[in-house]
This record gives C-alpha cells, sequence and structure tokens, in this order.
C-alpha cells in the first residue's frame, strides 16, 4: 500500500488566517505569503496526502497567546483537528479545565523564540502550571534547541506531566550524537511519559531534502524511546523556513526512514492516536 493511502495523523500543524484572525497589533513577526496557511487549506492538504486528524500547535508568530484561530477550527473541524495552545503561567484548574473542553490537549513552551530566561523568571509559576496541566493528564510541549531542554528537566522528571518534544529536540548536526542538550532529550526516555516529534527538519538540517544528516538523531530517538513514544510531523505551513518544503516529499520521507509498514502504522497511527484520542 502507498503510504498516501495508510492512515496518518499530523502531529504538528499551524492554521494561520489574517484575514478572519488578524495578527495583534504588537507581534513582531507576521507571517505572510506562502507562510499563510488557512483551516480550510489545511484540510485540502490532509485530504490530498491521505492525513484524517492533525494536531494544532499555537504559534507565536501572528498571533502569540491569542488562540481564537485555532479554537475555531477545532470547533469547525468535526472532530478532524486539537490542539496544543500558547497559555499563560498563571492559569488556575479551571481555565485549564475550559481549554481541555475546547479541544486543547496541552501548553507550549517555546525557549527558541523566548529564550530560557523568559522561563527562569517565572519559575515559581511554571511549577504550578506543570503541576496543574499534569492533575488534568495535559501535556507539557516544549520546542528547544542547544542545551535548553535542560532547563525543563528538574520539572519533568519531578512531576508525573506528559512530555511532547518538538522536532526532534532540534540538535546540531555537526555536534554529534553526544552533545549536551541531545543526550539530555535520551536521558528523559527513562521517564516512559516523554513523547518527540519526528519533524522539523528544515530547522536544524545543515544540508537540503531528504535531510540526511538528521537521520542519525532521529534513529537514536526511535532506539531510546520506541515508536511507542515518537509521531509524525509535517509543521505545516512552514513558518520561517530556511527553503522551500513540501508537503508530499516529507510524507515520502517517513516511508524513506520507515520502510517497515508496521512501524509506519505506530508511528503515522497508532501512538498518536493512542496519546490524543483521535477517532474515538
Amino acid at each position: 500500500m502507498s503510504i498516501f493511502k495508510e492512515s496518518k495523523i499530523d502531529c504538528h500543524t499551524h492554521v494561520i488566517d489574517p484575514v478572519r484572525f488578524p495578527y495583534g497589533k504588537d507581534i513582531e513577526y507576521k507571517p505572510s505569503g506562502p507562510e499563510i496557511g488557512t483551516t480550510a487549506q489545511l484540510r485540502q492538504v490532509m485530504k490530498t496526502y491521505g492525513v484524517s486528524h492533525s494536531l494544532l500547535v499555537q504559534p507565536n508568530s501572528g498571533y502569540g497567546s491569542d488562540n481564537s484561530c485555532m479554537l475555531d477550527a477545532i470547533a469547525h473541524g468535526e472532530g478532524r483537528f486539537k490542539g496544543v495552545a500558547i497559555i499563560g503561567f498563571d492559569a488556575d484548574l479551571a481555565s485549564l479545565r475550559n481549554f481541555k473542553s475546547q479541544g486543547i490537549v496541552g501548553a507550549a513552551f517555546n525557549p527558541t523564540f523566548h529564550g530560557i530566561d523568559y522561563y527562569k523568571r517565572s519559575a515559581d509559576l511554571i511549577a504550578k502550571l506543570i503541576e496543574n496541566l499534569a492533575e488534568l493528564d495535559m501535556f507539557l510541549q516544549i520546542q528547544s534547541e542547544h542545551d535548553q531542554l535542560s532547563t525543563f528537566v528538574p520539572w519533568i522528571e519531578a512531576m508525573p506531566i506528559r512530555v511532547l518534544i518538538d522536532h526532534c529536540g532540534r540538535p546540531t548536526p555537526d555536534a554529534g550524537l553526544n552533545q549536551p542538550g541531545f543526550k539530555t532529550l535520551l536521558r528523559l526516555a527513562k521517564t516512559k511519559r516523554v513523547n518527540v516529534k519526528l519533524s522539523g527538519y528544515s530547522k536544524f538540517a545543515k544540508v537540503p531534502y531528504p535531510f540526511d544528516d538528521c537521520w542519525p538523531y532521529v534513529r537514536a530517538i526511535v532506539d531510546a524511546f520506541t515508536l511507542d513514544r515518537c509521531l509524525w510531523a509535517s509543521d505545516w505551513p512552514y513558518l520561517r523556513a530556511p527553503q522551500r518544503q513540501d508537503y508530499g516529499p516529507l510524507v515520502e520521507l517517513a516511508e524513506l526512514l520507515f520502510p517497515a509498514a508496521a512501524d509506519r502504522r505506530k508511528l503515522l497511527w497508532d501512538t498518536p492516536h493512542r496519546l490524543f484520542g483521535f477517532g474515538d
């Protein structure tokens, strides 16, 4: 069976629709041109490539903590979408329950965008937010690079929070598998609560598609976490992409990296279905 016909869940996409949902006035980076991807456009892409469901991620670009565009997509998505929101550090249990009732499964942290000091300054609030997320069985999603992940490890190890790591942890390919940030990521496999998105290669690769300098990191992640805790994602519509991206080749790359149909079944469907309840 062609991979385009296999059941698939995309675990990292964005919806960007400045016509219906204008960007925030104080937002520094405002997506334009091919970076814009409306809900209708995403649904068509998913239909074309055989993707039935998607985990939407609130972008810092354009919207910041205004989750309106994403929440609208979920509300009108006929069960196709769930989301990871940008949530204030001071959100209480009632606020998180409200988010959860609207199809939000977790909160996004992005030190690659904000820097680490942004999170260190609010350590007490963050600790309480993570505790509340864990109580509601919601996810903490982290996009980090270099050694940024180490800041969050004490919370991850101390509290029973489920975690999503974006884009393979964005290692530096020429720094090797023993680079501190990547070793920190692999160490978290022992918690059995951390899940890694095999995605976003263009964000850290030094060579163009098929990004083969990233492959050793993908293999190391799968070896450590197993496919029971790995997820596939496209990162559509490729905000700030350093080079042209297309959905079809990224689907084919999953087949290149995982030639066994049983492995693809776990990566593309079984694991995200179990974690997020898509299709229940």
